[in-house]
């Protein structure tokens, strides 16, 4: 929908391309969480187990719209032909080949979590409770799962039934499909353990807020409204990490297959950040925030507030455009609509310019190189960004669906647009 007649008419003859998500599947997802949220501030459930429920009330209103109004179950990209009734003794040796391969994968998930110091300390504690409670029914369903699967798929030789039969020494291993297979795992490993350990936090901050105080004081609304914001992105984000299933046309196509997309995704998460405090890229030694640069300035202050507000609101709808594909490093589809229709990238957009606008590096509460020093780091901070954005367009390059999508978008969407200006192209 535009309000622009001239962006109208442009949609119309030159038509986006089609999302691989509906706007459907997100919103129900939103209103679920919602839903929830208004429950557990009623009766005043702020507590780990309750943030939990929160991610469950996320999506399973996304996977049942997925699966009765998108239908996405008959899309051609799961690999599932619904028709197909093998028999299980047809598929069966496959199928042990792939629990083998998939087993394997995930004792080395373990291992890792096992060995890792850091994955047993502070926030990531209630990660590993979780990921050691669900440990053991996965490995039992995977058995009836991926059975039940394999006498539906198309060709059931994936990834991890390349791995199995590598492990099991049955012929020549497809490089290709095991690297993908381990590469596709390693994002989820990595990145689902880091959401568990923050889903608790912004949850209970915002369901334990004092409405009534928080209504009086325009910076209190503000704050608050934002941790919203994050807490809506945390539990789309760990539902996406968590579903990543063909039948619900949310598996992992491809993962990045390039050194330097990991190197610059893997230095913006613990334990490899590099940009919290203490860390090479800690611009915030000698600034304060915007707050303490406006006040006294009640106008202000509420102005650039709901700005703030308005660049999280752009940064969770990113997230939530994704209903249950979000995913880092990988390709799980193409979206084209939503933020998407606007930017390429618009999470990273809109997360840099609140830095920014928040922090005002230029402004010091110290020296001039205090403020010198704060401002070149966060434009390297920035530059990490585009970094990332730049090994993302690549990998995705090589789907025709995202050829398709960034060529569309270099000739309608506003905001690649005003660069080229900008750029003088």
């Amino acid at each position: 929908m535009y309000l622009d007649p001239a962006l109208a008419s442009a949609d119309r003859a030159d038509p986006r391309p089609a999302s691989a998500v509906s706007h459907g599947v997100g919103l129900a997802g939103l209103a679920g969480l919602a839903g929830w949220i208004a429950v557990a501030r009623h009766f005043g459930m702020d507590g780990p187990y309750a943030a939990l429920v929160g991610v469950a009330a996320c999506g399973v209103p996304m996977v049942l719209w997925s699966l009765l109004v998108d239908r996405v179950h008959r899309h051609r990209s799961t690999g599932i032909d619904w028709h197909m009734r093998r028999p299980p003794r047809a598929t069966i040796d496959i199928s042990l080949v792939k629990l083998t391969g998939l087993w394997a994968t995930w004792a080395a998930i373990a291992l890792t979590y096992a060995v890792g110091r850091f994955y047993w300390q502070g926030n990531f504690q209630f990660a590993m409770w979780c990921l050691e409670r669900a440990a053991p029914p996965l490995l039992v369903l995977s058995i009836p799962y991926v059975i039940w699967l394999d006498r539906r798929l198309v060709e059931p030789r994936d990834g991890a039934w390349a791995l199995g039969a590598w492990l099991l020494g049955q012929g020549a291993p497809d490089r290709e499909a095991i690297w993908n297979h381990l590469r596709s795992w390693a994002v989820k490993g990595f990145f689902l353990a880091f959401m568990l350990a923050i889903v608790p936090s912004g949850f209970g901050d915002f369901v334990r807020a004092d409405t009534s105080a928080v209504l009086r004081d325009p910076v209190a609304l503000a704050n608050w409204l934002i941790t919203f914001m994050f807490v809506v992105d945390v539990a789309f984000a760990t539902v996406g990490y968590l579903l990543t299933m063909r039948p619900l046309d949310a598996h992992i196509r491809t993962a990045n297959p390039y050194a330097a997309g990991w190197t610059a995704a893997l230095i913006c998460y613990p334990p490899f950040i590099l940009m919290n405090p203490g860390g090479p890229l800690d611009y915030h030694p000698g600034t304060a925030d915007w707050t303490a640069w406006l006040a006294g300035y009640p106008i202000a202050l509420a102005l650039v507030g709901a700005l703030l507000v308005a660049l999280t609101a752009i940064y969770a709808w990113a997230t939530v455009a994704f209903g249950l594909r979000f995913s880092n490093l990988t390709n799980r589809g193409i979206l084209t609509h939503g933020p998407y229709a606007w930017s390429r990238h618009p999470a990273y957009l809109s997360k840099n310019l609140f830095w920014w606008l928040s922090t005002l590096p230029m402004l010091s509460t110290g020296s001039l190189v205090d403020a010198t020093r704060a401002t070149v780091l966060l434009g390297v901070v920035s530059a990490v960004y585009y970094w990332r954005a730049k090994t993302e367009e690549r990998h995705l390059s090589a789907d025709p669906d995202y050829r398709a999508y960034d060529a569309w978008m270099t000739r309608n969407a506003p905001i690649p647009r005003a660069f080229a200006w900008i750029a003088g192209r």
